[in-house]
C-alpha cells in the first residue's frame, strides 16, 4: 500500500489529525446527553483507543472504515493484547464503540449502512466474545485455546 515508511507515517498522521477532530465532535456530543464526567471519559478512551491504536495498527485506516472492523477487535485482538480486558470490559467497549459510530452517522461522517453492520454485528457476536474472553482469562481443563 505504501512505498516506503515516510508515507505511511505521513498517512498514520493525518489519520490521526482527523482522528482528533472526531473524538472531540463526540464528546461535545457526550456532553450534550448529559452523561457523568467519568462515563465520558471512558466512552472517549475507549473509543480513542479503537481508531488510533487498533485501527492504525491494521491500515492505516480511517474512522469512517472502522464499522468493518468491530469484530476482529473484540473478538480476537482486545481479548488476546489487552490485558484489562474482561467479560464486562468487552461489553462496555462494544458500547462505546456503538456510541462513537452513532454519533459519527449523526455527523454524516459515517452512512447509515456502515453503522447498522457494527450494530449488527455487535448484537449477534457480543454473547460469544465475552464468553471466550472468560475462557481466555480463567482456563480450565474443558476449555481449549485451539477452538479460540
Amino acid at each position: 500500500m505504501f512505498s516506503d515508511y515516510e508515507s505511511y507515517e505521513k498517512e498514520c498522521d493525518r489519520i490521526e489529525k482527523e482522528n482528533e477532530s472526531l473524538l472531540d465532535l463526540f464528546e461535545k456530543d457526550l456532553r450534550a446527553a448529559g452523561l457523568k464526567e467519568r462515563t465520558i471519559r471512558n466512552h472517549l478512551y475507549n473509543a480513542d483507543f479503537y481508531i488510533n491504536s487498533f485501527l492504525m495498527r491494521i491500515g492505516p485506516c480511517s474512522a469512517a472504515e472502522g464499522t468493518d472492523y468491530v469484530d476482529s477487535f473484540l473478538g480476537d485482538f482486545f481479548i488476546r493484547k489487552c490485558m484489562w480486558s474482561t467479560p464486562q470490559s468487552v461489553k462496555t467497549t462494544a458500547a462505546s464503540i456503538k456510541k462513537f459510530y452513532k454519533s459519527m452517522m449523526e455527523h454524516g461522517i459515517t452512512d447509515k449502512e456502515s453503522y447498522s453492520f457494527l450494530c449488527l454485528t455487535i448484537k449477534e457476536n457480543l454473547d460469544w466474545w465475552q464468553e471466550n474472553c472468560r475462557i481466555y482469562n480463567e482456563p480450565d481443563e474443558s476449555d481449549s485455546f485451539f477452538f479460540f
